[in-house]
């Protein structure tokens, strides 16, 4: 199988395509259950789709082209979760054959083919978490799609043009997810170990990269919108209050990754003790072990559990990879490791219908998708407000505040005391109130005694909590 996959003939691809949808697609005949990022993202489309400015109209900590791309895809069809799970798919074919195509066009090793992208899009499957769209997928796709421009055209140094628009994907990645900025260390590195004017040229790649943040910033600020934009985009994720929040559980994670773990240590060690010929070769290598680090240290930005993390480590691990199929001494031993790793992957992607998440316990990752609440199985077609964590009331409603991330809505209810924070909440609740108040915090009956025009107006229902709109 390696050494069909070591022919750069594009008939290739067929092959590969096949087979990573023999992959994939079985597991959905069992149910796409839908896990909390999905829906957070299906809300904030929703919101901005009626007409909602991020930030300003929206407490949630979205970054803004993450959130305009969810609401383009609500303009298409209402919460829909079969083009969320297409277009993940999209984006991990675009981001392994975007790779290959790197790779192979730099002569990083001696032999071309699709290797690389079997590769990629293999350890990919290991989890249906990079099934999932999530904002860190999208931006990672202008990462990958940026590495291209990071590499010398010439021994004169770099094109000017080619180094501002790695620098602009960058930022346009920081837009989907605002860690990914930390790729500009993987940018500096390049620029050291490649060009010719280390000091310029890194003033470019900075350039580049602040380009759409000044697009967005204007565009935020003729809108009134600069404060929060600020409060609620880089606030909260410099700080860690939100990243992470609607990923798997950290055990989880960690377990997911000790197959790529695994391929990594083997992939290392094979590359360590293998000559490379050119410089460009060397220098690339050390690049990629530079990519692995930041890769590291977003995880533990993210603390580890943010949606898709596992996708940071695909990249470099693919490269390294790469030592271990190609120029094997046996490659009878390649072929039964490459086999090997196929199992693992259906094995371990399959556990649940295998039945083998009790003996390994391994849990699946479909226990940590949404589940409706049954204590509110009566609310449908509601617009609600929750005083609360909770979203799962969302499943079956829609959202009518400002209020969907209850930490950050902590700027207004966190300080009851203050005139301000009862103005923000009477002003944002004003012009359409929502039909349903779920009171999962006693905030209810202090925001009445202070806000009786648009509280002193809901009466408790049946249902403990709940109190609709009279």
């Amino acid at each position: 199988m390696l050494q069909f996959f070591k022919s750069p003939l594009p008939t290739r691809l067929v092959l590969l395509l096949l087979l990573v949808l023999a992959v994939r697609l079985p597991l959905l005949w069992f149910g796409v259950p839908l896990t909390m990022a999905e829906l957070r993202a299906m809300l904030v489309g929703e919101r901005l789709h009626a007409g909602a400015l991020p930030y300003r109209d929206l407490y949630d900590a979205t970054a803004p082209l993450a959130a305009a791309l969810f609401a383009s895809l609500d303009v298409v069809a209402s919460r829909p979760l079969w083009l969320y799970r297409v277009l993940a798919l999209a984006l991990l074919l675009t981001q392994a054959f975007r790779l290959n195509f790197v790779l192979n066009r730099a002569d990083v090793h001696p032999e071309r083919g699709y290797l690389a992208a079997v590769t990629y899009l293999l350890l990919a499957s290991v989890t249906t978490d990079l099934d999932t769209l999530s904002p860190l997928l999208v931006g990672h796709t202008f990462i990958i799609l940026g590495l291209s421009a990071l590499l010398p055209t010439s021994r004169e140094g770099y094109d000017n043009r080619r180094l501002f628009r790695a620098g602009f994907l960058i930022g346009v990645a920081a837009l989907c997810y605002l860690p990914l900025a930390l790729f500009l260390l993987v940018g500096l590195f390049a620029v050291i170990v490649f060009a010719a004017n280390s000091f310029r040229s890194f003033l470019l790649l900075l350039c580049g990269f602040g380009f759409p943040y000044a697009v967005v910033a204007t565009f935020f600020l003729y809108n009134d919108a600069i404060p929060p934009f600020r409060q609620f985009h880089l606030v909260p994720t410099l700080s860690g209050l939100v990243m992470g929040a609607d990923g798997l559980p950290l055990p989880l994670q960690w377990r997911l990754l000790i197959l790529p773990g695994v391929v990594l240590v083997l992939a290392l060690a094979r590359s360590f003790t293998t000559a490379l010929g050119l410089v460009f070769q060397v220098k690339f290598q050390q690049l990629m072990l530079v990519w692995l680090l930041v890769a590291a240290l977003m995880m533990a930005v993210g603390r580890g559990t943010a949606p898709g993390t596992l996708g940071l480590l695909l990249p470099p691990v693919t490269y390294f990879s790469l030592f271990l199929w190609q120029k094997a001494p046996r490659a009878w031993v390649a072929e039964v490791l490459f086999l090997g790793l196929l199992g693992l992957v259906v094995g371990v992607r399959y556990r649940g219908v295998l039945a083998l998440d009790g003996l390994l316990q391994f849990p699946l990752e479909a226990r940590y998708a949404v589940q409706p609440n049954p204590h509110y199985a009566n609310l449908r077609g509601q617009r609600l407000l929750v005083l609360g964590a909770d979203l799962r009331p969302y499943l079956t409603n829609s959202i009518g505040s400002p209020y969907l991330d209850w930490r950050l809505a902590q700027a207004d209810f966190g300080h009851l005391g203050q005139y301000a924070a009862i103005y923000r909440i009477s002003r944002n609740l004003s012009a359409a109130p929502p039909t349903v108040i779920i009171d999962q915090t006693n905030h209810l009956k202090e925001l009445q005694y202070k806000a009786p025009a648009i509280f002193g107006r809901y009466q408790l229902t049946k249902t403990p909590r709940v109190y609709q709109l009279k």
